[in-house]
């Protein structure tokens, strides 16, 4: 392996008391058992909720906009490709898992692209048992949707602990005649959970499919043997699903640097070329509102004083604070069953496909950009009191300060 690679290894190693205490709680846990329902010791936590961890996908929004530029069918999807395969790197320093988000939590932003144009973001955990977190992204001067929902299982092995990543999102390149590509995802694993480092690594197969255009993308993330191998390696070709010709075969670290190798004319010959280096690219950041701006249950505002808690690295409180959330949880899931009141969420709903898409359809969405900001501003980003969050107002919240001040 060489020292770029190893520089790409996500791991950490445990301190003997927070170690232990992993091994007292897994101990009583069957093997292959889902474990949505366990709760996890604040310092395996990454400091942000799940639902705002989806958005690491919306952090290159330059490739999907240029692949919904080109003419060119294959290049458009390879566009796709590019742009799917480069939200993998984003991760928190060692090996940890988001908040898990409580029912009716909810994260929203937005995005200033350097041209002048944006996008706005929406994410709700529609079910807490399945944990279900729906989510929809809109770029309306570009004519860009996405939708989806995650499903994340979460399960014991011998030595780890996996995330099986089961849902869906769909890409619409809304200008292309309804031109649309499903995405499916691989599974997360924390390696080492009993003993050596801890590893995050991906595992499985993954897609994207293409039907107008007859184009899929199957890749494999690879898992280190315990012999050989490399860490965070991937092997995927882009075929024609008609006749299973392959084009492309991809390659390379998804950590790091990924290849795109031509098949179609050049044979085995071909030369791989750059597809994606994490190095080089420039992630394009997502605007919150204030905690002021913010309702009690969306992510940032819900999870602040445990955010805090962990940023300074205090356990004790980010488990108290942690604790009480959970406690509201209970409570107000008790409270619907004694009144039989069912959750209904705010921005999604269940549809005759088994999934959660926006209560705003992309046919009720006007195809001017003005027109079409206009309608989703005052969707996503609706106060109880009849305005829309203000942007422009400063982050004034003591606890959120405090999270973010450097020591």
């Amino acid at each position: 392996m060489s020292k770029h690679e190893d520089s790409s290894v996500v791991e950490e190693e445990l301190d003997e008391e927070p170690k232990s205490i992993i091994i007292s709680m897994i101990s009583q846990l069957t093997k292959d058992m889902d474990l949505s329902r366990i709760t996890f010791p604040t310092f395996v936590l990454e400091p942000r909720s799940f639902t705002e961890r989806v958005t690491d996908f919306m952090s290159h929004p330059d490739f999907l906009i240029s692949a919904s530029k080109c003419d060119d069918p294959v290049q458009r999807f390879v566009g796709v490709v590019k742009y799917y395969m480069s939200g993998w790197h984003i991760h928190p320093k060692g090996v940890k898992k988001p908040y898990n988000p409580v029912l009716g939590e909810f994260f929203r932003s937005k995005y200033a692209f350097d041209d002048g144009t944006g996008a706005f973001f929406v994410a709700e955990q529609v079910s807490h048992h399945p944990p279900i977190t729906a989510m929809f992204y809109h770029s309306p001067e570009h004519r860009i949707a996405i939708e989806g929902d995650l499903r994340p299982k979460s399960r014991l092995f011998v030595n780890s602990v996996g995330m099986l990543l089961d849902g869906y999102a769909k890409i619409h390149f809304l200008d292309r005649g309804g031109e649309e590509y499903l995405v499916t995802y691989p599974n997360m694993y924390a390696r080492g959970i009993v003993f050596g480092k801890m590893v995050l690594e991906l595992g499985e197969m993954s897609t994207v499919t293409c039907k107008q255009s007859d184009l899929m993308f199957e890749v494999e993330f690879k898992t280190k043997g315990v012999l050989w191998g490399s860490y965070n390696q991937i092997a995927g070709k882009i075929r024609r699903i008609s006749t299973s010709e392959v084009l492309y075969d991809i390659s390379g670290n998804w950590q790091t640097t990924m290849y795109i190798t031509d098949r179609r004319a050049h044979g085995s010959s071909s030369r791989p070329e750059v597809l994606f280096d994490s190095k080089s690219e420039h992630v394009v950041p997502q605007l919150v509102a204030c905690a002021a701006e913010q309702e009690h249950n969306e992510s940032r505002n819900l999870w602040k004083h445990v955010t805090r808690a962990i940023r300074q690295s205090n356990l004790n409180d980010a488990t108290t604070y942690k604790s009480a959330i959970e406690e509201e949880q209970r409570m107000q899931a008790k409270e619907r069953e004694s009144s039989g009141v069912q959750f209904k969420p705010r921005f999604f709903q269940l549809e005759i496909d088994g999934h959660y898409h926006p209560q705003l359809a992309l046919k009720d969405i006007p195809e001017a950009p003005q027109a079409a900001k206009e309608k989703i501003v005052n969707w996503i980003f609706a106060k109880p009191d009849g305005t829309t969050q203000d942007f422009e107002r400063p982050e004034d919240d003591p606890v959120v300060l405090a999270a973010h001040k450097r020591s």
